[in-house]
């Protein structure tokens, strides 16, 4: 995958009514031109980057079902990330921990200016997991005709009470750290950091989960460790690619997802995607259950749900790549070999 950047010099009005004076965006592409390669956008998850290759490598690569040497495949790194795109740390007109609110749909407005920069007229396939699958629904509600084929997995039309409350209590983390309001670089804020990246990852996993891979191994253990230290190595592995600034400003643009605001609400929204879509929901996902894609397949009009197996609930989208391939070969022409 190729990394570029593409600066837009123009206001950048967003949703809250704010204005960035120019955005940077980060971005990768397969290929440096897409010639007649069908386009593949896929859009990352909450602290993912722009490559796709890194974080799905069983899913993008030569040979794989998002074959990079067969597709123009585009991921961009969303606004308020710090992997290369405009955000808190990088835009200098706007106090560390007072960058201005980017919503969802701010997001797909930054795709869009992107996908009008490399002439890209429709998308032949648009994907996303978790966060991504908001980034991805929104865009095909807004701009239905820019998308031919939709794939949302582990995902929602509108964010949960449960999904807010367990970001809130991230937040709640980060803003106990003194350093987050007192630092003036990236540096700020990181043992919330680390704490609310501890409590994000107990609702990526669940009960079975942990059970498989955390279970102390002594059978007379006097005090638990093992989870404990999971826990601990998982916070400050974030802490070591991520920032508190970034982390905080994409979780209050989660609690901002709603395609159905100003369009009729959430089923009316939904009515009007025109993508053949597949919704692929985990069976044990606690974040974003089976419901929440069963309620979009049954409100777009041309989309089908599956169901896949795992004992890792949310974090399938990620690990379970052989079933996630196998539903996106059954129902796309795009991707049979």
């Amino acid at each position: 995958m190729l990394r570029h950047i593409y600066t837009y010099d123009g206001p950048f009005a967003l949703e809250s009514g704010a204005v960035l004076d120019g955005v940077s965006i980060c971005y990768h592409t397969s290929c440096p031109e897409r010639g007649k390669r069908p386009v593949v956008w896929i859009c990352h998850a909450l602290t993912a980057n722009s490559n796709p290759a890194e974080w799905w490598d069983t899913l993008v690569g030569p040979g794989l079902l998002f074959d990079t040497d067969k597709y123009y495949i585009v991921c961009a790194n969303i606004l308020g990330s710090c992997y290369g795109t405009t955000g808190p740390t990088t835009y200098p007109k706007a106090p560390l921990h007072n960058f201005p609110l980017i919503t969802i749909r701010d997001l797909t407005h930054a795709h869009e200016l992107l996908r009008e920069h490399l002439g890209i007229e429709q998308i032949d396939f648009l994907v996303g997991g978790s966060n991504g699958g908001f980034q991805s629904v929104e865009w095909a509600t807004g701009y239905p005709q820019r998308i031919k084929n939709l794939c949302l997995i582990a995902t929602s039309a509108i964010v949960s009470p449960w999904c807010t409350a367990t970001l809130e209590a991230q937040r709640m983390a980060i803003k106990a750290d003194p350093t987050f309001d007192q630092a003036k670089d990236e540096r700020g804020g990181l043992a919330g950091l680390a704490a609310a990246r501890s409590m994000a990852l107990i609702t990526y996993r669940n009960y079975e989960g942990y059970g498989r891979t955390q279970a102390e191994t002594n059978p007379d253990f006097v005090l638990a460790n093992r989870a404990v230290t999971y826990q601990q190595y998982q916070g400050q592995k974030l802490c070591r690619r991520f920032d508190a600034y970034s982390y905080y400003n994409l979780t209050l643009g989660v609690d901002t997802h709603n395609v159905g605001r100003q369009r009729g609400g959430v089923e009316k929204a939904l009515g009007g995607i025109t993508a053949k879509t597949l919704c692929i929901a985990i069976d044990s996902d606690i974040l974003f259950p089976v419901s929440e894609s069963r309620r979009m397949a049954e409100a777009i009009p041309n989309a089908a749900l599956e169901v896949i197996t795992s004992n890792f609930g949310h974090d399938g989208f990620l690990l379970e790549w052989q079933q996630i391939s196998d539903c996106i070969n059954k129902h796309f022409d795009l991707f049979r070999k």
